[in-house]
């Protein structure tokens, strides 16, 4: 699905009550992108680069009409570049900017650009995924991760690969309502949540868009406060602007209903995007995924480098009981956090997200034959195939790797490629919490990020099995 996927502020002409009247992206971010700059005008195009950087610092210019006022996107950043040094007194020399792709930047990725950050990027596989074999871009600045991680694919795949599920998929939006009493309150929540009213919602929130289909609404009531918990189906898109504009449509049908209600906040933190909750870990946001392999003992010597008890004792006390004592949400891991970042770098995908995405349990058994059960559960996993930072050349092309880019073309299956990119970061989440173990389990931790991790003197050694999460 393309088209309405992550679009930025949505006006919504003729609103006439005390709500927002504009639906933005992910807490407050979007990514539409506006019309290209049209013809420059000849009183700043035609200036020399010099008379531009004048006219912003007099104001005669705004920095941010330069790309529509010049007409040319890299002459932009450039003046932009120039007019920043001057204000902060320092030189961008070693800030890139040549050479990128302005436009497709321009309205939908960032503001105020002066250049872009290069990142390495290193490539995991291959990875025996359900009986495919994939290859998994990691962008990171972290010595050792895509060794490491790599070292566990490669567990996975001579132990005949691994095995994955997506238990659950929906997006989630919980608006901030405030009603004149608690017991009015209550009473939104049971209209809200009566059978018989659900069509009316449905129909509202669907009318908005031709892909999201709403799921569900959960309402929680805190005094006068209510908190609509919407989820949604969302293809192949991430979804936060599509459950958003459903939402706020939503919110029209409901103000008719019940005039006395009041709409704090399009987002009222029950949804939740980008904080740590125990909603997420429970009910799950995105998609819910469960991914498992055996390991054999031999592999696990060969290869780890280490013993079966010796891995299951470490992620007992690490993972469960170190992880309990800390009060941890979602963090019953070694380090998936790790994984799911660079992944996410290098996907375009939001890193913001990142903190329930990496939400994770990870769980280590010997089996009956003396083999290594190991399965990582993970209920958050955020992504999606189309928008966003998807579009754009070095992150599309990641996408491309891993065989999921652009919208599903399968016939009836809507949001497969966005279902198979989750089960693909959880996978790659699997990989990494095996070597990492295995390196604990081995004490091996500090020596290889002594020997590996640092900047070579002499000839590049070759990557260290283990990685520095901690």
């Amino acid at each position: 699905p393309t088209g309405e996927q992550k679009p930025s502020c949505v006006p919504r002409p003729g609103h006439q009550t005390s709500m927002a009247t504009t639906v933005c992206g992910s807490e407050g971010t979007g990514s539409a992108k506006p019309a290209a700059p049209g013809p420059a005008p000849a009183s700043f195009a035609d200036k020399s680069d010099e008379q531009v950087v004048q006219a912003v610092q007099t104001g005669e210019l705004k920095d941010h009409q330069l790309e529509k006022s010049l007409g040319d996107y890299e002459r932009a950043v450039r003046v932009r570049r120039a007019v920043m040094e001057q204000r902060i007194g320092k030189t961008l020399d070693g800030l890139p900017f040549e050479g990128y792709n302005y436009e497709q930047v321009f309205g939908a990725n960032c503001e105020i650009v002066v250049g872009y950050v290069p990142l390495p990027c290193g490539l995991v596989g291959p990875l025996l995924l359900d009986g495919e074999s994939v290859h998994i871009p990691m962008a990171t600045t972290e010595g050792c991760l895509v060794a490491s991680t790599n070292r566990g694919a490669k567990a996975i795949t001579q132990s005949g690969g691994a095995r994955s599920m997506v238990l659950k998929d929906g997006i989630t939006r919980a608006p901030a309502i405030v009603m004149p009493s608690a017991m009015e309150a209550a009473g939104l929540k049971f209209w809200v949540e009566d059978p018989a009213n659900w069509e009316t919602i449905r129909g509202a929130f669907n009318s908005t868009t031709s892909f999201g289909r709403l799921e569900s609404v959960v309402c929680t009531v805190a005094g006068k406060n209510l908190y609509m918990r919407f989820t949604c189906m969302s293809g192949d898109a991430m979804g936060m602007n599509m459950v958003s504009k459903g939402c706020l449509k939503v919110m029209d049908v409901l103000q008719e209903q019940f005039p006395q209600m009041r709409l704090v906040s399009l987002s009222g933190n029950v949804c939740t995007d980008k904080k740590a909750a125990a909603i997420n870990w429970v009910e799950g946001r995105g998609k819910s995924v469960v991914v498992e392999a055996v390991i054999p003992a031999a592999v696990v010597e060969k290869t780890l480098k280490t013993s079966v008890r010796g891995m299951v004792d470490v992620s007992m006390r690490k993972n469960l009981v170190g992880s309990a004592m800390a009060g941890a949400i979602g963090g019953f891991n070694a380090h998936a956090s790790n994984i799911v970042t660079a992944v996410f770098l290098a996907a375009g995908q939001d890193p913001a997200q990142n903190v329930e995405s990496s939400s994770c349990i990870t769980l280590v058994e010997e089996t009956g034959e003396g083999d290594l059960h190991v399965s990582v559960t993970m209920p958050s996993i955020e992504v999606g195939t189309v928008g966003g930072g998807t579009s754009l050349p070095a992150q599309a092309k990641c996408l491309d790797v891993m065989g999921v880019r652009g919208a599903s073309r399968e016939p009836g299956k809507p949001g497969d490629n966005a279902k198979k990119l989750a089960r693909i970061v959880a996978s790659a989440v699997l990989a990494g919490e095996l070597s990492l173990l295995a390196a604990l389990a081995a004490n091996d931790l500090v020596r290889s990020h002594m020997q590996h991790n640092r900047k070579p003197t002499a000839a590049p050694a070759t990557a260290a099995m283990a990685n520095g999460s901690r």
